[in-house]
This record gives structure tokens, sequence and C-alpha cells, in this order.
């Protein structure tokens, strides 16, 4: 199957697939044991969250963190995050 777009590919993506490139992504292998290579990695990532974009309310994507003050008056405790860059995605 030959697709036009990275649009078309996600179109035509099913829910099952979604979920194999998640999984793949979070171990860094594929279902069969192949490690996924960098360029895997990063397009496997791109294509779940341009799946889930489409086709899951906000609350159940990946990422997803719920604002711990949904009122605008009070501001949420900061909380630390550690960013780590491409060199540690394995």
């Amino acid at each position: 199957m030959s697709y036009q777009s990275f649009e078309d590919l996600i179109a035509s993506m099913s829910p099952e697939a979604c979920d194999n490139m998640r999984r793949a992504v979070e171990t860094g292998k594929w279902a069969d044991g192949r490690v996924l290579t960098r360029e895997q990695k990063e397009l496997c990532l791109q294509a779940v969250i341009a799946w889930e974009q489409q086709n899951l309310p906000e609350e159940q994507r990946t990422g997803y963190m719920e604002q711990a003050c949904k009122s605008s008056e009070e501001k949420p405790e900061e909380q630390p995050v550690t960013l780590r860059g491409p060199d540690t995605l394995q």
C-alpha cells in the first residue's frame, strides 16, 4: 500500500497499529524483538501523537497532564521537570 502523505498514513492507521507503535517507542523494540532505530522512534512517536490528536479526546492522549488547579485566579504549585535530550533515547 502506498500513501500520498503522512496525513494519509495517519488517517488509515488502526487503533491497534497506534498501540503497537506506542509500545515500540516505550520499549525500544518491535513486537518481534528487533530494536528500533532512532529514526524509527522519532517517526513512530510523531505518528502516535498525530493519530491521537485526530482520534482521542485530550485527556486520553499520550503525555496528557491534568491541571492541578482549574481556577485562573489560583496559581498551581510549580513542579520541577527534568528534560532529556535526544541522546538519552534508546
